[in-house]
């Protein structure tokens, strides 16, 4: 005993020891801050036209070859940049690493460059007196398997984006900086983007001389199959597809396009573009893509989004979300969000109201232009409710700070998602909006709602796509203005506080309970198809992927108490191989059993039996009609689904 005592005073003692202080005699240097050696960029006119031409023809190998010719007025150092920050991927995403062979020359000879030691994306020369330009050759060698990046070129299209094969003087605002663009396309194929062609001689495209921000913001979708379908008379839908037989949309098909740009326009009562071009790829070989611009977007699916239109909704709401972009993101965008070139800091804070909105608007938009179904809309919604109440993170961490989780986890793969939360700002955002859409009603008799902030905030002239910046308050005092209501305090709780549960309250009031039940919707099926998992999170916790792998586990679900954690293999449930309908029979046969699941597992080379406790059997989220006396016929989620253009 004296002897536990004496080890316990012990360990005290050295705990509570002061740390000991560094001998005088050591060295000990002094920080010496880097100096700035970029220029910052300033609202004047660059003195020329930049020109870039990229030949685009190896898909074979997904190399872009570049050759850009910079105009330079004075002697001394010229500093280049490569775009690193992009609009739209809200966080540092420019690939440096697959610029290669770059080189400069001076009327055929070779000027050195020396790239900048703190910031890599920044290149610096010593321009020498007399020379009125330079010319700059590189490579952009883009990924080839998923692992490295996403896959830009494959056998029959390609996805050309200019911020990758390009650089920038430093000292400017983008929008000041003179460009004009030429790409070489393999032979037989076609391109679509919002820039257009000035001229066109075989695959070779000289395009309209613009500025720097614009082209960076206008994409290219090139293919071997490839169809336009006008929407609008100024907005078209472009279409390249693997193989031609996935390229055969009906008439019936591209009617709900159609009406998604007519109800986009009616909502937000105006159209921020003089054009807007959908960039729509039908592939499993180019990597899947969700990106706005201000005049079009670029939007990757399964090649049978056509040819399989019957079998679930699939990913029929990218393209009403990315179009919602153009009004909220694009022209509206929040002022840390807005930034004058590439290379500054964007502040990601009022993604709740960017994606999250958007997110609200393009279920919607999907649903009253018939791209989604009401029932399908509803299944969405019961679907992204009953995961956010999963997202248990929110304990501690509030949705306000999910808004840089695309800087601070750059989607990578997360050991726990529920737990450490994730870009909630987009699904918990979409309940937000619903909720204060329902408020809205409520407080103005049903004679308005979020259509009315919409158009109020997200509005403007017709053509008009510049931008528009925007805070928190400026949100707050849109939403008094269309319904008085104390705004401040519901943006405080929702966005800035943490809870034990998702603001569910707009499913309430719009006349809807979330409930759950033993089969799954059609949205659900489909999102497992489009992911190759099965997603058994709201029975025992866990997301399975192929060949029995666990893609995920539920913070403190049964799964999780019962010791089963991502990266595991299940070899077998209940003493039977493994299969997906194993598992989930051995759940429902468990239901109100007081027996356990016994899933074996392999962790590494190791072996273990894993004993789950759940009596709930299989549980599927879904919306529920509230009825009754006093229950509202058509409730507001019924109303604000209607079509407002037929």
């Amino acid at each position: 005993m004296r002897t536990a005592a004496f080890l316990g005073l012990v360990l005290s003692l050295t705990i509570c020891a002061p740390a000991a202080a560094m001998p005088n005699n050591l060295s000990k240097p002094e920080y010496v801050a880097p100096q700035e050696t970029i220029p910052a960029p300033q609202d004047i006119a660059y003195p020329g036209t930049m020109a870039l031409e990229v030949d685009a023809r190896d898909h074979d190998q997904g190399i872009f070859r570049v050759t850009q010719t910079i105009p330079v007025t004075k002697a001394g150092r010229l500093t280049l940049l490569y775009p690193e920050w992009l609009p739209g991927n809200h966080a540092p995403r420019g690939e440096i690493e697959k610029l290669v062979g770059l080189e400069f020359t001076v009327d055929g000879q070779t000027l050195p460059w020396i790239r900048d030691d703190v910031d890599v994306f920044a290149f610096h020369l010593n321009i020498p007196e007399g020379v009125a330009k330079i010319t700059a050759k590189f490579q952009f060698v883009s990924a080839t398997v998923e692992s490295q990046g996403r896959i830009v070129m494959a056998p029959s299209m390609l996805n050309l984006r200019w911020h990758q094969v390009s650089l920038y003087p430093a000292g400017y605002y983008v929008r000041q900086i003179p460009v004009v663009a030429t790409a070489v396309y393999p032979d037989g194929w076609q391109a679509a983007s919002a820039l257009r062609p000035k001229s066109q001689v075989g695959g070779k495209i000289v395009y309209e001389k613009t500025d720097y921000d614009t082209l960076v913001d206008s994409p290219v979708f090139a293919g071997q199959y490839f169809q336009t379908y006008p929407l609008t008379n100024r907005v078209h839908l472009n279409i390249v597809a693997d193989d031609a037989k996935f390229l055969q949309p009906t008439k019936a098909q591209i009617a709900p396009h159609v009406a998604l740009v007519r109800e986009a326009e009616a909502l937000f009562g105006s159209h921020p573009y003089d054009r807007y071009d959908f960039l729509l790829a039908l592939t499993d070989d180019m990597g899947g893509i969700g990106l706005e611009h201000h005049r079009s977007s670029e939007n990757g699916v399964d090649r049978e989004y056509f040819t399989d239109w019957g079998s679930g909704p699939g990913r029929r709401n990218l393209l009403p979300h990315e179009m919602t972009h153009a009004w909220n993101g694009k022209y509206r965008r929040p002022a840390g969000m807005w930034t004058p070139d590439f290379r500054q800091p964007m502040r990601d804070s009022l993604l709740w109201v960017y994606e999250g909105q958007t997110q609200f608007w393009g279920y919607v938009l999907g649903a009253r232009s018939g791209l989604y179904s009401k029932q399908d809309t509803l299944d969405a919604f019961a679907a992204i409710a009953a995961d956010m109440d999963l997202r248990v993170g929110r304990t501690w961490r509030p949705l306000i700070d999910t808004t840089h989780d695309p800087i601070i986890a750059a989607r990578r793969p997360k050991p726990w998602t529920s737990w450490q939360r994730a870009e909630d700002y987009y699904n918990e955002g979409l309940l937000i909006w619903l909720e204060a859409d329902q408020i809205i009603r409520r407080e103005s008799g049903g004679r308005k709602s979020l259509g009315d902030f919409a158009r109020a905030f997200f509005g403007g002239r017709n053509g008009d796509w510049g931008v528009r910046t925007y805070g928190e308050k400026d949100v707050i005092d849109a939403l008094n203005a269309v319904q008085p209501y104390d705004w401040a305090t519901f943006v405080a709780e929702r966005v800035h506080g943490t809870s034990a549960e998702a603001p569910k309250n707009g499913i309430l009031m719009g006349g809807y309970r979330l409930v759950f039940v033993d089969t799954p919707s059609a949205y659900i099926l489909a999102n497992d198809k489009r992911r190759k998992q099965m997603d058994l999170s709201y029975s025992i916790g866990v997301v399975m992927g192929g060949k029995g792998m666990i893609k995920s586990v539920v913070w403190d679900s049964p799964a999780f108490r019962a010791g089963l954690k991502s990266g595991l293999t299940v070899s077998a449930v209940n003493g039977k191989a493994y299969s997906d309908e194993a598992l989930k029979q051995a759940i429902e046969q468990n239901r109100g059993q007081d027996g356990t699941i016994e899933i074996f597992a392999k962790n590494g080379e190791a072996y273990h039996n894993f004993m789950v406790d759940h009596p709930g059997g299989l549980r599927y989220p879904a919306l529920e009609k509230i009825t009754g006396e006093g229950a509202d016929q058509e409730g507001g989620i019924d109303r604000l689904l209607q079509p407002k253009t037929r």
